[in-house]
């Protein structure tokens, strides 16, 4: 056996075959509950892997996931992997032509959607000429145009499929391709060998604890560990963070509880139901709800089971964090920090302060660079943060994204990040910002996070977003997007630079400042800059 997610996914079955694996609530669109234990789990994923094989998938063939979450999502990630085909993530929330640029890019050869996307499906696949196979879950809407070739029924796909697990030998150099939509520019997908992403993104089956030492010993740690973890990832499986949250529980041997969509009130009540343990989000976009819920019509709900509360992909801010533990004291809040480029890097221990950036504790393979040399920065220094070891192969048909970010140096593979942070002479990484959205105004640099953290803690704001908008002065100016809280006193642009400078130096104060009722983000509450930049400048205030 090799450190291969197919392996190490089917040892944990053979060590515990009875034990829930996977529970999904769909809540409230249906009032849908299934519950599989892990021999369940195996078997369904066996079962679609068989009919994929038949229709002509094979080793290295690519299959996209267009899907929300749902039982059918983990089945088809595992029938892929069992496959030794390659896993795709497509983005939900995609027009036609987006979903026709990441079709061609990523040469997909099969698709798994949902019936509601069959409209974009049809539109979308005439341009990707590889795509020959297509299995779709539930019925299209009335009227929708059908794609061609016609759609198998994905029950019916799971029917014909032979249970036994009759595999071939794996590899842990097959690959496992996480599309990221990042900030900026059209998708691109991240290759990871299944061995790296093991060790990087999923911790080596141990994320807080020694990873294994070889493949055997994940079952049996699993097998040794009873039960009694639950494993709640609420944002979207199409993101990384939620997949590898999803692994991380597969690998222990525990349980994995999932909704459709994110409903904070429902995520609560099945904190409660299912006793989660550990619950995954996406910054303040996720936690701010809840802790609404729970300061208002979800008051006394149950979350003493809730040992920790993790976000990746987006920082929460003080504020949310101290009105969160506020709330639910006993649980402890983590600040992951990692990418789809680079796993897990560390975890946040401490805001420097307003406008410092953010102190992370980081792991050895960790450095601060210099962007064009890719040496060390002397304390101090402002350079990017680079990430050696279990690191990607590079972007999927991109050797030229691939060359500008990944590179070798002293005998090692590494990464460069794409965040801007300093080190001290103790070693403490302080991040600054994403290097792609600095705002250069009058040769000052302002990171977005940094104003956006000051923003939040305005108790009338409910989100922020901040970039820049061109100024023929400045070059650039900071400007707002800001969304106030529900039944708030009305907020002017005024009252908002107001707050600000009362904890910010003067240049990183917004100077356009656009109200809004609805902040645009993804749907796992990821930042939307362009989205920000473009309104601010079509809609914002100069004050």
């Amino acid at each position: 056996m090799e450190y291969h997610l197919a392996d190490l996914f089917e040892s944990v079955v053979d060590a515990v075959p009875d034990r829930e694996a996977l529970v999904y609530i769909d809540q409230p669109r249906s009032g849908t509950e299934r519950r599989l234990s892990y021999a369940a789990l195996d078997e369904a994923a066996n079962r679609l892997a068989h009919h994929l094989a038949a229709a002509g998938t094979g080793p290295g063939d690519h299959v996209g996931l267009h899907l929300y979450n749902g039982v059918e999502y983990v089945q088809t990630l595992l029938a892929c992997l069992k496959l030794r085909a390659v896993p795709v993530n497509v983005n939900y929330r995609y027009v036609a032509d987006e979903l026709a640029y990441l079709y061609r890019d990523a040469e997909l050869t099969a698709l798994v959607f949902d019936g509601e996307f069959t409209d974009r499906v049809a539109a979308a696949q005439p341009s990707a000429p590889r795509l020959r196979h297509l299995v779709r879950c539930g019925p299209p809407p009335a009227g929708a145009r059908e794609p061609s070739p016609a759609p198998v029924d994905f029950a019916q796909a799971e029917r014909d499929g032979s249970p036994e697990r009759d595999f071939a030998p794996r590899s842990g150099d097959d690959l496992f391709l996480i599309y990221t939509g990042g900030t900026t520019g059209m998708p691109k997908g991240v290759m990871w060998r299944n061995e790296d992403l093991f060790f990087s993104g999923l911790g080596g089956g141990a994320p807080t604890g020694e990873p294994v030492a070889r493949p055997e010993e994940l079952a049996e740690r699993a097998a040794a560990s009873g039960e009694g973890l639950v494993f709640f990832p609420a944002p979207p499986l199409m993101h990384g963070t939620s997949t590898l949250t999803l692994f991380i529980g597969l690998n222990y041997g525990q349980k994995v509880t999932l909704h459709r969509r994110f409903a904070p009130h429902e995520v609560l009540r099945t904190v409660e139901r299912e006793r989660v343990t550990a619950l995954s989000l996406v910054g303040d976009a996720m936690l701010r709800p809840l802790v609404d819920a729970l300061d208002g019509p979800l008051r006394g709900v149950d979350c003493s089971s809730l040992l920790a509360v993790s976000s990746s992909g987006a920082v929460l801010s003080r504020t949310v964090r101290e009105q969160f533990a506020a709330l639910c004291p006993h649980t402890l809040l983590i600040n992951n920090f990692g990418s789809s480029e680079s796993g897990f890097n560390g975890t946040a221990t401490s805001d420097s302060g307003a406008g410092e950036g953010l102190r992370i504790t980081v792991h050895e393979g960790t450095a601060v660079v210099d962007p064009d040399g890719h040496t060390p920065v002397r304390p101090g220094e402002v350079g990017r943060l680079a990430l050696r070891g279990h690191v990607p192969l590079g972007y999927w048909n991109d050797p030229a994204k691939t060359a500008e970010t990944f590179f070798e140096a002293d005998g090692a593979r590494w990464v460069l990040l794409g965040d801007v942070a300093t080190v001290d002479d103790a070693g403490t990484v302080t991040v600054l910002g994403r290097g792609s959205q600095c705002i250069n105004t009058g040769g000052e640099k302002v990171y977005p996070e940094e104003v956006e953290e000051a923003l939040k803690a305005h108790p009338d704001i409910y989100d922020a977003l901040v970039a820049g908008v061109p100024d023929e002065k400045w070059g650039h100016r900071v400007a707002a997007v800001v969304q106030p809280r529900p039944g708030a006193p009305a907020l002017t642009p005024d009252a908002v630079q107001a707050h600000t400078r009362t904890r910010l130096a003067g240049y990183k104060v917004p100077r356009t400042i656009v109200i809004t009722d609805r902040i645009q983000r993804s749907p796992s509450g990821k930042a939307d800059y362009r989205w920000a930049r473009e309104t601010a400048a079509r809609e914002g205030v100069q004050v």
